[in-house]
């Protein structure tokens, strides 16, 4: 495989102002992340809210600008100039949590499905059509030639999940970010669509950045895995390497977190590897190192992300089994 996507060393912090005239803070969003993509490869950015997941997405779509860092799309650095943000805007499309929010409820779905085509002067209008019609047939919506007839709030959620997953597919895009994808769907139609992402991923060999807090559905979806906390990556590697021996007592604990369905364990006690603390947020040293149930003195100093095994690395002075 080769490399598509390449992050380095991206920063963003944002600025948060204080009510009636408090204290103004800063919330470290991305703290010096790198990762690179390689293509084909479904990457998983998982952590719990505000690790800045969907910050790393708008991020490389630039849609917000980093403060510091690069970003590379195949061998070229993505920056402000115009030629640049088209590339990585039509190579690089962008799957959103919310079906509900994510699409224009007065826009027919023909319109919506065509809408990136329309702003990248892509074929004329039989080729758009053609297009809408083959990209909402992969996407399992059929008839598609009645379906763009309609409006959004005549579809259900998994259907309009489909449709903005149909948007993405238009430009035929050699990256997809999927944030959340499934998250706001019932139960029972999340399978279908992680399946439905799977094949097309594997039809057209397209790269996937996976960004979810479900490590479930992450090892089922992905190849390789990088563990966000409070801006940083604390572990990456392999999927099951990661998920079957963590290296990062941040990592056990989401692992440790996720309930099991077998009924015999309803009763178990569940021993979450995590403490509690009044201020968790920690600017110096390890940031996790308030939370940490093996925290010692070498903590302030803040751990580099080093190799444990072949592709797996872990930021943490300790070295766990």
């Amino acid at each position: 495989m080769t490399e598509i996507l390449k992050v380095e060393r991206l920063i963003k912090h944002f600025t948060k102002k204080g009510m009636f005239g408090g204290k103004t803070s800063t919330v470290r969003a991305t703290d010096n992340i790198s990762f690179s993509l390689e293509t084909g490869e479904v990457l998983v950015l998982a952590g719990e809210s505000g690790s800045g997941k969907s910050t790393i997405a708008k991020l490389i779509l630039r849609s917000i600008k980093p403060d510091s860092g690069k970003i590379f799309f195949e061998g070229h650095e993505i920056d402000n100039e115009k030629k640049n943000l088209e590339k990585i805007r039509m190579n690089c499309q962008m799957i959103h949590q919310d079906p509900y929010d994510s699409i224009n409820p007065r826009m027919k779905i023909g319109d919506i499905v065509s809408e990136p085509l329309e702003i990248h002067n892509v074929g004329n209008r039989k080729d758009k059509l053609k297009r809408v019609i083959e990209v909402l047939q992969e996407v399992k919506l059929e008839p598609a030639d009645e379906i763009i007839k309609k409006y959004p709030h005549m579809l259900s959620g998994g259907q309009r999940q489909r449709i903005v997953l149909a948007r993405a597919l238009a430009l035929k895009p050699k990256i997809i970010i999927a944030d959340e994808p499934v998250s706001m769907l019932d139960v029972s139609i999340r399978a279908e669509m992680l399946e439905l992402m799977h094949d097309l991923q594997k039809k057209y060999n397209i790269s996937f950045i996976y960004i979810t807090h479900d490590l479930a559905t992450a090892r089922y979806f992905g190849q390789r895995i990088g563990v966000l906390y409070r801006g940083k990556i604390v572990e990456i590697g392999p999927i099951n390497q990661v998920l079957l021996k963590p290296k990062h007592p941040y990592t056990q604990a989401l692992i440790d977190a996720i309930p099991e369905p077998d009924p015999d364990n309803l009763k178990k006690e569940r021993i979450i590897r995590i403490k509690d603390a009044a201020e968790g947020r920690v600017f110096q040293g390890c940031s996790f190192r308030a939370r940490c149930p093996y925290v010692i003195e070498k903590c302030i100093k803040e751990p580099d992300l080093v190799e444990i095994t072949e592709g797996h690395y872990s930021a943490c002075h300790i070295k766990l089994d």
